[in-house]
Parts: structure tokens; sequence; C-alpha cells
């Protein structure tokens, strides 16, 4: 029908079929919430910088949606006004076959060769497909297509990664000061003789702490880089995609392999994590306070809550998923609570790396489930987020970067100063002191594991 038309008409027609970001014929393309339509690719990258609210590029009328449906009826006309043009403009691309002096108009896939229409029928390539090359050159955008699409999606998921990168740094930052302030409170219990040691593990503090939130900002550093790579590739193709049949042709499978080696090259968010030092004689010390068997009473709970209604083995950290209803975990606590004192037990966790260990108010118990007071619960959980297990705390919520304890965690009552430490103790570590504050009622010790 196009090849029908005369040349000012279909002049007319094409200019209607080109996006005006471009200024070339349609690509994919979209039509926005104003009725002006682009190419997508263009689109995408026009808005790519999160600019709220988004306007048209045209008109400049305001966009509610972010993302729009293929106008495929203008896809389709796209592609015909493409195949016209290659048709008006085939003298400036025809190559000549040498042999047959025929121009060359079918392409091989299997070769990915051009061929005249003998060389076609040769024994050499008889058994082979082949396409004319406008229908070759449209089939080979719409695989350079789908492959922008995988890369824009995989941008956005590492600008995704950034913002959480960024938060992790600023909570790691934070969480860098109060450990600080923890540490100076632990040393303040122990002897003069512990003052050296106090300096130099807060001297290594810094350090340790300088080099990760160095190496925190290299990976936002190469998430970025990599990110503006994506983008940059992205217009790569978008720019190939409008060039010349037999040139994009003859570049398509070097540029495929570059976009999957940049795929399979996508960077990880880094996990920070301080190293556990010792802490000298500080279990010789608190083993002057030490309470055998704490924990009396025991049960199997299929649901084990807060009164908050919140599952033990949940905290607030992103993308952590609920216990499975059903999933059975076993409960021990003490008969007996604690009024006054100082008060020292070690628990083993090393057969369970899913737990919530320390000391609370109130438990109330049925015959298949327990719920605990949130109230005045100070407890330390290990929590499966994703691939890793995460350390945290209640009283506030607080997740720790430091190593998760494997084996016996120490846990510290010292109910006259309102506060409760947890140690590692393989390790002979600090893990967590709570902020001091008076309790108001008897507090119970408390163990829940997660059976395997």
């Amino acid at each position: 029908m196009l090849r029908n038309m005369d040349s000012d008409t279909l002049q007319v027609f094409q200019r209607e079929l080109t996006c005006s970001i471009c200024m070339n014929c349609f690509l994919d393309p979209v039509t926005i919430d104003c009725g002006h339509s682009f190419c997508r690719p263009c689109l995408s990258l026009c808005w790519e910088e999160g600019q709220t609210p988004r306007s048209c590029p045209e008109c400049r009328g305001l966009s509610e949606r972010p993302d729009f449906k293929t106008n495929i009826a203008l896809k389709r006309l796209a592609s015909l006004a493409r195949q016209a043009r290659a048709d008006h403009d085939h003298s400036s691309e025809e190559q000549i076959c040498v042999t047959h002096q025929e121009a060359k108009g079918l392409f091989c896939e299997a070769d990915q060769t051009l061929l005249c229409g003998p060389c076609s029928e040769r024994p050499k390539h008889a058994a082979h497909s082949h396409s004319p090359i406008p229908r070759a050159a449209e089939e080979s955008r719409e695989k350079l297509l789908k492959r922008m699409s995988s890369l824009w999606k995989m941008r956005e998921e590492i600008q995704s990664s950034l913002n959480q990168e960024a938060k992790t740094t600023q909570s790691f930052e934070d969480y860098v000061a109060l450990r600080k302030v923890m540490l100076k409170l632990e040393y303040q219990r122990m002897l003069l003789l512990l003052r050296e040691e106090e300096q130099l593990h807060l001297e290594a503090l810094e350090r340790e702490a300088k080099e990760i939130c160095e190496q925190l900002k290299e990976s936002v550093f190469r998430m970025s880089q990599y990110r503006e790579s994506l983008k940059d590739m992205y217009r790569e193709l978008t720019e190939m995609c409008h060039k010349p049949d037999v040139e994009l042709l003859q570049g398509l499978e070097n540029v495929l392999e570059m976009t999957h080696l940049a795929q399979i090259q996508k960077p990880q968010p880094m996990n920070p994590e301080l190293p556990s030092w010792p802490v000298s004689g500080f279990l010789h010390m608190l083993n002057n306070f030490r309470v055998n068997n704490v924990l009396s009473l025991m049960m199997t709970a299929h649901h084990a809550i807060l009164d908050d209604a919140s599952v033990l083995f949940v905290d607030d950290h992103p993308g952590a998923s609920r216990q499975r209803q059903g999933e059975a975990c076993t409960v021990s606590w003490g008969a007996q609570a604690f009024t006054s004192g100082r008060h020292y037990w070690e628990l083993d966790v090393a057969q369970s790396s899913t737990w919530v260990l320390g000391v609370c108010k109130s438990i109330f118990t049925s015959d298949t489930s327990i719920s605990v007071g949130a109230e005045e619960a100070f407890f330390l959980c290990s929590t499966k987020v994703n691939s890793q297990y995460i350390l945290s705390t209640t009283s506030p919520p607080l997740v720790h970067f430091v190593k998760r304890p494997l084996g016996k965690i120490g846990v510290f009552l010292d109910y006259d100063n309102g506060t409760v430490s947890f140690y590692d103790v393989f390790r002979s570590s600090l893990i967590y002191t709570s902020l001091s504050s008076a309790f108001a009622s008897p507090m119970i010790p408390f163990l829940c594991l997660k059976s395997l």
C-alpha cells in the first residue's frame, strides 16, 4: 500500500510517524496522557532522572502515570513506514553480488550474511532460513527492544539498591556512634586496669568503621557507575535501532554479546559487619553473678507473638518474611522472676539459626501458642532476611552490624541499674547493652528456638 503512494504523500505519512524527540521513525511507540506519542526509549531517557511531575516533551502537559503500554497500531504503521523508506532509499544501501550481479536482498540468519536470490538457492544456503532485509531488520529491532527493556529494568533495580545502600550507610554510621557509647558504658564498669584496652578498642573500632564506610562509599560509586553504563548502553542500542538495516544486522551479534556481559556483571550491595573484639576478663567478672537453670518451663508452640501481634521471629528490617503458620518452635522461660540484684546466665543457640532470647515482663500460654508482653521486653533476635541472618534487639528496635553468635550467648540482667546486656561467649565480646531505665516489674528469663 505504501509503495503506491506518491513521494509527497509518503513524506507526510512518515512525518506523522516520526518521534519529536529523536526525529526518527517511532520505535516501540507509547501514547501518554495528553495524546502525544513518542518512542519508549526516548521517553524513558527523557524522564530517567525521575522528575516529578513528569511532563510531555512536546506540549508540557502533565502525565500522571509513570509507564504506558505499547501503541500496537502505531508500532505497525511505523514498521511499514520504515520499510517504505528503505524501499525508496534502497539504491544507497544495496550491495551487489559479485558472482550474479544482483542486489543482495535476503538475509541468512544462520550465517548472518546478505545474499542475492541465486546465492540463497545454492547448496551452502539452501537449507537455511532466509528473510527479506527489511523483515529481518524489524525482527532484530524487536530483539534489541527486549534487551533494552531488560537493561532498563536492571537499571531500576540498581537504583533501588542505591537507595537502600544510602539508608544502610546512614544506619551504619548511626550504629557506630551508638556502639561507641555502649562500649564506653561497658568499660566504665570495669577496673582501672582496663582503661588502656578501652582506648585501643575504640581506636580499632574507628579504623574498622572508617574502612567499612569507605567500602560502602566505593560500593555506592560502583553501582552509580554501573547504572550510568547501563544508561549509555541503552542509548547506544536506541541509536543502533535507527541505523540502516544492513549496518544494524552486521553489528547485532557484537552488541548483544556486550549487553549480555554487562548484565552478568551486576554489582551486589555489601553487608557491613564489624569484627567482634574480645573484652578482657569480662566472663570471669560476670561469673560472679552466675545463675544456673534459669529456664525451668518449656513448651512447643506453633505461634509465638508479642502483645502487639508481631511474630517474634520477624523484625522491622526490610525484606523480612513472616513465620509460616504451623511451624513449631521451642519456648522456654523461668518459673521465677527477678526483682532485684545482678544475674548472669548463658544460653546455647548452636542448634538453631533463628532464635529470640532475653528477659520480659509477662508470658501468656495456651495449648499451642505463647504470647509475650511487648512492654518491658528486652530481646536479642536472630532472623533470616533473604539469604542473610540479621542480628537485632528490641527496646528500642535496632539492627546490629556485628558477627552473629553461633554458640552460647551470655545474658546479664542488672535489675538495680535497669540494664540488660548480651555477650558472644565464644568470642568474649559485647553484642549489646541497653541504656539504663528503671524496671517497674519482675523480669522473666526467656528463650525461643525455631525448629530446624
